[in-house]
This record gives C-alpha cells, structure tokens and sequence, in this order.
C-alpha cells in the first residue's frame, strides 16, 4: 500500500545507510525516495522515464483540459526532479525535452545500456543456425523451412506504442512479398491487434505472441528481416537496442528519441509518424532490397548500438555517484 510505503523505505535507509540514493521516477517510492534522503544528508540522483504523453492516451478528456493536465504533470516533475543532486535522462533528446519544458538544472544523458554479449551469437558472420518459431502457445518451437520476410515489434502493448499501426501497414504492402509480423509483448491491445489483423484478412501474417521467454525473445530478433517501433513516446527504446545488437535493420518513427537510433538509409528507415502508407513504403523498401545491401545495413546498425554497452553506462554512473557524494562531503565541510 502506498502509505506503508513511507516507513519501509525509512527504515530500509537507516538500515542500508546509502551514500547515494538513485531513483528512476518522482511517483511513490520514487518521491518517497527524495524527502526521506534530504531528510538523513543523503546526496539523489534521479533519472527520468516519465513524460506526460505515455499517459495522455488513456484519459478521456477534452484536450483542453488534457493540456492542462499535461502542464501540471510537467510542472511536478520539475518541483521533484530538480531537488535531486544530478539528473539524468537517457538520451540527448530527452534532455532536450526537459529543457523545453522548463528544467534549468543541468542534465546529462547516459543511456540505459544493454548486455551487447547477450546478443554476441546474433552477431557473428557465420550462417545462423536454422530458424526457430515458438508455437502460439508458447511451449515449444517448430523448424520455420522456407522464412518469409518478418518484420518485429517487442514492447508493451499500450496505445502510444501504435503497434496497429504496423498491421494496418503489412495489410498494405503486396501480398507477393509474403510479409509477416511478429508482435511480443502483453497489454490491452493484445486482442484488438489480433481483430484488426482479422478484420484486415492477414490474420495468418501476423502473430500476436503476448510475452515470451528471454531465449525465445533472442530467437525473435534472430528470426526477423528487420525490426520495427512506431511509438511515439520513446525516450530510449531498450528493444530498438537490442534490435541493432542483434544485427537487424530497423524502421522507427520519426519522434521524440527515436531518431538518434537511426541513421536513416544506413542502418534502417525513418517514417512520419502514424502515417501508415509511408510506414508500409518502407516495409516495401526493406524487404526488395538486395541481400547485399541489407546485410549493409545490419552491420550499420552494430555500429549505432556500440556506444550503448552497458559497462559504459555502469562505469558512467559510478563516475556520477563520486561527484555527487564528493561534493556532499564538500559541502558539510
């Protein structure tokens, strides 16, 4: 219960007795987190994932006043998160959109970082191994002989990610080309993706496999020609990375942090957001392109993903958390 969270945390601190306190959002533990630290001394350092568009599409409103709500939501951030010791976000994007919204404290990117050895295998010059499809159920996996192209999404199946979006655009794209989704993930758009497909008569292209294994999760990545996410509230996109570490060409809409994922023509495409014949166009592109020149672009995107190693980011933050607590020390001096 929220009100039992208070003395939890309280008594978690004295008996931990942290140098430096970092959380990851300003609702709950996370504001908990902050007055319970200056309470005891203790330096924060805050990072943000939040912003008010990941939560706009679940209140029905009129706009009027989901702007008004939107405002407030952006100004109690701002109270919370710069009282914290050092902010950070996970990109430069995301920096900058705090800025326009207010943030006079300075702000640092350092990415989320992933495991890049995770996905060493996916990586190697090698033929693969022969493909493999977990059944609908889950429980096992069948020899996929004769792959058609697939394109994937992975993420939570939520409104602002727009996964329909890419259904609505493989029922557009030729049905020669033989185009198949794969879509993982759970959420409430898990029944409406498949009804849609229905309705679109390419229920058997496109799979709506809910949440799958971590292995069967690599086996997806491995499994698709290229990788797609139309959301446009990303302030990072940890399965986009792990797109690019698994060697895969990527097709992102063109919004908020997305783009720096991308070098559009390079390593994948770009497309306007929630415009579906574009998005499909470039489905098209992809999937026509020599074998040559898609191998190309999987090799770009290692290039792009290199920086986000999570040792780097591991060794960025302890950096931070010795200047933070340094120049607490300072400070009492």
């Amino acid at each position: 219960m929220p009100w039992e969270t208070k003395p939890e945390l309280s008594r978690l601190l004295d008996t931990l007795q942290p140098d430096v306190v970092h959380t990851q959002a300003h609702f709950v533990i996370g504001r908990y987190a902050f007055s319970e630290s200056s309470r005891r001394g203790i330096p924060v350092v805050a990072t943000n994932h939040f912003m008010p568009d990941n939560v706009r599409p679940y209140v029905r409103a009129p706009k009027t006043l989901l702007d008004g709500g939107t405002a407030i939501a952006w100004w109690d951030l701002r109270r919370k998160f710069q009282s914290a010791d050092f902010i950070t976000v996970p990109t430069q994007l995301a920096a900058d959109l705090l800025t326009q919204n207010g943030f006079s404290a300075p702000i640092r990117a350092v990415s989320c970082g992933i495991d890049l050895d995770r996905f060493a295998h996916l990586r190697e010059d090698e033929a693969l191994a022969p493909e493999t499809v977990p059944d609908r159920t889950g429980a096992g996996s069948v020899e996929d002989e004769a792959a058609p192209p697939r394109v994937l999404f992975v993420g939570r199946l939520s409104a602002e990610k727009h996964a329909a979006d890419i259904v609505e655009a493989v029922a557009k794209t030729d049905p020669a080309l033989g185009l198949e989704a794969d879509i993982v993930g759970g959420g409430d758009q898990e029944e409406p993706l498949k009804e849609l497909a229905a309705e679109l008569g390419i229920a058997d292209r496109v799979h709506v496999l809910g949440k799958i294994s971590d292995r069967h999760l690599v086996d997806a990545y491995q499994r698709c020609t290229f990788f797609c996410m139309p959301s446009t509230a990303e302030l990072q996109s940890i399965a986009t990375l792990e797109a690019l570490a698994s060697r895969k060409p990527v097709v992102l809409a063109d919004a908020v942090a997305l783009p720096h994922l991308v070098r559009d023509g390079v390593n994948g495409f770009l497309f306007p957001p929630r415009d579906v014949e574009e998005l499909a166009a470039r489905f098209t592109h992809i999937c026509e392109l020599p074998d040559e020149e898609r191998d190309a672009m999987s090799r770009a995107s290692l290039d792009v993903v290199a920086k986000h190693d999570i040792e780097y980011t591991l060794d960025t933050f302890e950096s931070i958390y010795a200047e933070v607590i340094a120049d607490r020390l300072d400070s009492a001096a």
